[in-house]
């Protein structure tokens, strides 16, 4: 048989020929048709699905009102508390060594930046270079994040609470292999979370990425959906204002998504020049 790319423009005229005395009157269709399968019945009217019930208006809070914690998590409140300082908490979660992440890890990573800083950005975990060093945001996720604040006038060295930041994660350990941290080891460390936060007094807090943003919350939609969204954290001393937005980590795989985490910067910037109105 001749193929279609050896074919010159006489062959490709007779085939044409050929194709139309066998009775073919279209090149391409956009469903193949059995010409020899009798007429199927037609096919039953679909049923009509009831519409989705609204989600509810209001984000739930956490830690979820309906009940108290689990002891474990109790117990870890109750010996956060008992921190006056940053530097405490630091020092009793690096003393926690019954902790299984806590055992695999190198070092404990708390806090970077200015104690005093009006902004606080809360990470999911430290990867590798973190663990290495000690300090959360130093790899190339935490080089992107620091030029991204540069871009509205934020850096973790500043003096000025106005123009700095602060930063963590919701665990304080790395996990093997950088997997996501479960649902047990951060309701192990979310009571320091707490402790750090009520210590450092942020006006604004920006979760990056999904898992802070649903235990600070209890919101339970995916980042894409949560992002650019001001949200609450019920604080003991009142309600914090919080924007979801990209992980840094997420857009060195996903550059083109770069453009929302800016206007959710962008938003960061605006709401911090309201409060310095205020």
């Amino acid at each position: 048989m001749t193929r279609r790319d050896d074919m010159d423009a006489r062959q490709a005229a007779a085939l044409l020929a050929w194709q139309v005395e066998m009775g073919a009157d279209e090149a391409i269709a956009e469903m193949p048709i059995d010409r020899l399968a009798g007429e199927k019945p037609p096919a039953p009217p679909r049923k009509e699905m009831p519409p989705a019930a609204p989600e509810a208006a209001q984000p739930r809070q956490y830690p979820p009102q309906a009940g108290p914690r689990d002891p474990a998590a109790r117990q870890q409140a109750a010996q956060a508390a008992q921190c006056a300082t940053l530097e405490e908490i630091a020092a009793a979660l690096d003393a926690m060594t019954d902790f299984p992440l806590r055992a695999t890890a190198t070092h404990t990573v708390h806090t970077d930046g200015n104690p005093r800083a009006h902004v606080m950005l809360i990470g999911e975990a430290p990867g590798r270079e973190e663990d290495l060093r000690g300090r959360p945001f130093v790899g190339r996720s935490g080089q992107l994040l620091d030029r991204m604040l540069a871009a509205i006038g934020l850096s973790r060295q500043a003096e000025e609470p106005e123009s700095s930041v602060l930063i963590s994660n919701v665990v304080f350990w790395r996990p093997p292999g950088n997997r996501k941290p479960t649902e047990q080891e951060a309701a192990h460390c979310l009571p320091w979370l707490e402790r750090t936060m009520e210590i450092a007094r942020p006006r604004v807090i920006v979760c990056l990425g999904a898992t802070p943003a649903h235990h600070l919350t209890g919101q339970t939609k995916g980042i894409l959906k949560l992002r650019g969204t001001w949200l609450e954290y019920a604080g003991k001393d009142g309600a914090i204002p919080v924007l979801p937005t990209l992980h840094p980590a997420y857009l060195l795989r996903q550059p083109v998504q770069k453009r929302l985490a800016w206007r959710d910067f962008l938003s960061l910037k605006i709401r911090l020049e309201e409060l310095r109105q205020t």
